[in-house]
C-alpha cells in the first residue's frame, strides 16, 4: 500500500479518498454474511489484505435500538475493537503464525522485533481493523442513513449492497433486486453522500447488456458513490449457475467512470489477481469465496510489480450469455509467472485454522459460533474430503458451540471457550496428520511441492496437495444432476430387491464426503436464515451472500 491509513479530518472523494485515506489498496476482502467478521478480517490482513469490508448488515434492524443483540452481533461498537486502529496482541498469535511456512512480514519500522531481526517479527505485532468499510443492505434512505450514522465514526466509508442475488433479497427488496428501481438507489446513495462525514460506496452486479451496465454505473457515480465495486456477474448467476464473471463488463465500467473501480469475480488463485487487474484496468481486486477457502490468497502479492492494463483478449473476456452456462473456468496458476513460493500464497491449512481460533479467543468482540464453524470447514476442506479425515469432519460437526457473551472487566470467562478449545484440539490433530502426509508425499522435502499438483478433470484447474490452503470448485450443475440421477436409480433398485453393489460400483452406502460438506454448509446457512427471519422487520431480512 502507498501509505498508512489515517483518520480522515475532512471528507475526501474519489481518488483522493482512495489514496489518502485508504492507502491505495489493491487486495480487498469482500463483505460476506457471517464470514467477514472481525476475527476473519484480522486473519486476512495478516496475510496481505489491504482493505476489508464488514459482513452485510440490515440497515433497518441495525438502526432500531430495540435490536441490541443484532447490533452487537454484526458491528459491536461497545467492544471498542471493530474499526479500531490498533487491536490488542497476544503471545498465542506468535505461536500460531510461526507454525506456518511463510508468515507475513511486519511492516512496522518501529517494531522492536524488527529492530532485533527476530524470526517472530511478523505483522501480528500491531493488528488493526483499518481501513474498513461497513456494508449495509436497505430499501429506505431513512433507515440507511440512520444506520450509517451509528458507524460513521468507526469506519472509513459506508457501502450499499446492490449485489446480493439470493431469493431472500428478492423477498426483502434489496441487493441486486434494487436494480429495477434506479430512482430509489439514487436517492439512497445521494442521501448518504450529502449527510455522512465519510464517503458512500456501492457494490453491484451487472446487466447482460454492457451498455446498460455502464449507464447503471454512471448513475451510481452521479448519485455520489466514491468507489464502485463491479461484480462481473448478473443476479441470475448464482449457485450452480454461477459461471464466469465478465471481464468485458468490468473493463467497460472502469473506462466509463471517474471514481476508483474494484473488480470482483473469477479469483481463485493468486495468479488470477494480476490477470484480472490487467484485463480490466481496475484499481483493485476484491475476493469473496476464494479468500474464504484460502485466507492467505493475497499473501506476498504487494511485493510484486503492479500489472499493466492490457488490451482485451478473447479468452478471459467472457460474455454473460456464455458465462452463465459455461464451466466455471478461472485462470490457473500456470497461466501467469509465479515468482512467489507456493507456500506463501497457499500455506499450510491447519496452522491457518489454529491462528484464526487464536484470534477468536483473544478478542473482546465475540465471534458467532456459526462463523467459526463455517471458516473451519472451508479452510480445512481439502483434508476433510479425504477418507482418512472423515472422523475429524464428524467431530467438527458435533462440537456444541455456545454463543459467547462480552463480559465485564474481571469476570471469569474460561468456561465460554470450551467449544473453541475443542476446535483447537481437532485442528491440532489435523495438523499432526497433515504434517505426516506432507513428509511422506515429499519424502521429507526431496520431492518439490509443485510436482505434486494435479488437475481437476471437470474444470481444468489445479488441485494442490491436501495439506495446503486452496480454493473450492463448486460442483457443475450437470455433474450434480448426474449424481442425483444415479442415486435415484440405486434407491429404486434397492426398493425392487436388487443388489446395490451389482447395480453400480458407485453405489456406496456412505454419502460422498464432498456432498456431505456442501450439505453441511447449506444447513448452516439455512440455520442463519431461520434466525434472521425470526427477527426480520417489515419484510427486510438478511441474505447468505453478497
Amino acid at each position: 500500500m502507498d501509505s498508512t491509513p489515517t483518520q480522515p479530518r475532512e471528507k475526501l472523494e474519489g481518488y483522493e479518498f482512495y489514496r489518502k485515506v485508504l492507502g491505495s489498496p489493491k487486495y480487498i476482502v469482500a463483505p460476506m454474511v457471517d464470514q467477514s467478521e472481525l476475527a476473519f478480517r484480522t486473519l486476512t490482513r495478516r496475510y496481505g489484505a489491504e482493505l476489508v469490508y464488514t459482513p452485510m448488515i440490515n440497515a433497518k434492524m441495525f438502526s432500531d435500538p430495540t435490536h441490541k443483540y443484532y447490533r452487537e452481533q454484526y458491528f459491536d461498537i461497545a467492544s471498542g475493537e471493530e474499526g479500531a486502529f490498533t487491536l490488542p496482541s497476544t503471545a498465542s498469535k506468535s505461536a500460531a503464525v510461526s507454525s506456518n511456512t511463510s508468515p507475513p512480514v511486519c511492516k512496522d519500522t518501529d517494531c522492536p522485533l524488527v529492530a532485533a531481526s527476530t524470526s517472530t517479527a511478523t505483522s501480528i505485532c500491531k493488528d488493526t481493523d483499518r481501513p474498513l468499510i461497513v456494508q449495509f443492505c436497505a430499501n429506505s434512505p431513512e433507515h440507511l442513513l440512520a444506520a450509517a450514522k451509528l458507524v460513521e465514526a468507526h469506519c472509513d466509508a459506508v457501502d450499499i449492497n446492490l449485489g446480493c442475488p439470493q431469493d431472500i433479497a428478492r423477498r426483502g427488496h434489496y441487493g441486486a433486486f434494487l436494480m429495477d428501481d434506479w430512482d430509489l438507489i439514487y436517492k439512497m446513495i445521494n442521501t448518504l453522500h450529502k449527510n455522512l462525514s465519510v464517503p458512500i460506496t456501492a457494490k453491484f452486479r451487472v446487466y447482460p447488456d454492457i451498455e446498460r451496465t455502464v449507464a447503471y454505473a454512471q448513475m451510481l457515480e452521479r448519485a455520489g458513490a466514491q468507489i464502485l465495486t463491479c461484480h462481473g456477474r448478473t443476479r441470475e448467476q448464482r449457485g450452480q449457475n454461477t459461471g464466469l464473471a465478465s471481464y468485458a463488463h468490468i473493463r467497460a465500467v472502469k473506462q466509463a467512470v471517474r471514481v476508483p473501480v474494484f473488480a470482483n469475480g473469477n479469483v481463485l488463485f493468486s495468479g488470477d489477481v494480476a490477470r484480472l487487474l490487467g484485463e480490466t484496468g481496475a484499481d483493485a481486486v476484491m475476493s469473496a469465496e476464494g479468500i474464504l477457502y484460502n485466507p492467505a490468497l493475497f499473501n506476498g502479492l504487494a511485493s510484486l510489480p503492479s500489472p499493466v492494463p492490457s488490451s482485451p483478449s478473447i479468452d478471459p473476456v467472457i460474455s454473460i450469455q456464455e458465462g452463465a452456462g459455461s464451466t466455471p473456468r478461472s485462470p490457473s496458476p500456470q497461466d501467469e509467472p509465479q515468482p512467489l513460493l507456493l507456500e506463501t500464497t497457499n500455506p499450510l491449512l491447519a496452522p491457518l485454522a489454529l491462528e484464526y481460533l487464536a484470534i477468536v479467543r483473544s478478542q473482546r468482540t465475540r465471534t458467532s459460533p456459526s462463523a467459526v464453524k463455517g471458516h473451519l470447514f472451508k479452510i480445512l476442506r481439502p483434508a476433510l474430503v479425504r477418507e482418512a479425515y472423515w472422523d475429524l469432519r464428524e467431530r467438527l460437526g458435533r462440537v456444541k458451540a455456545v454463543a459467547p457473551k462480552r463480559l465485564k472487566e474481571g469476570e471469569g470467562e474460561e468456561q465460554q471457550w470450551d467449544w473453541v478449545d475443542e476446535y483447537v484440539r481437532i485442528c491440532e490433530e489435523a495438523k499432526a496428520r497433515l504434517e505426516l502426509d506432507a513428509r511422506t508425499a515429499t519424502r521429507d522435502g526431496e520431492i518439490p511441492l509443485r510436482s505434486l499438483i494435479t488437475t481437476d478433470t471437470a474444470t481444468g484447474l489445479d488441485v494442490l496437495p491436501h495439506w495446503l490452503a486452496q480454493p473450492y470448485f463448486r460442483p457443475l450443475k450437470a455433474v450434480v444432476e448426474k449424481h442425483k440421477a444415479k442415486k435415484s436409480a440405486v434407491k429404486k433398485g434397492e426398493e425392487a430387491g436388487a443388489d446395490p453393489a451389482a447395480e453400480s460400483e458407485q453405489a456406496v452406502k456412505r454419502p460422498l464426503v464432498a456432498e456431505a460438506l456442501v450439505q453441511g454448509e447449506a444447513e448452516t446457512k439455512k440455520a442463519r436464515l431461520d434466525d434472521d427471519v425470526r427477527v426480520q422487520v417489515e419484510g427486510v431480512s438478511m441474505s447468505v451472500a453478497t
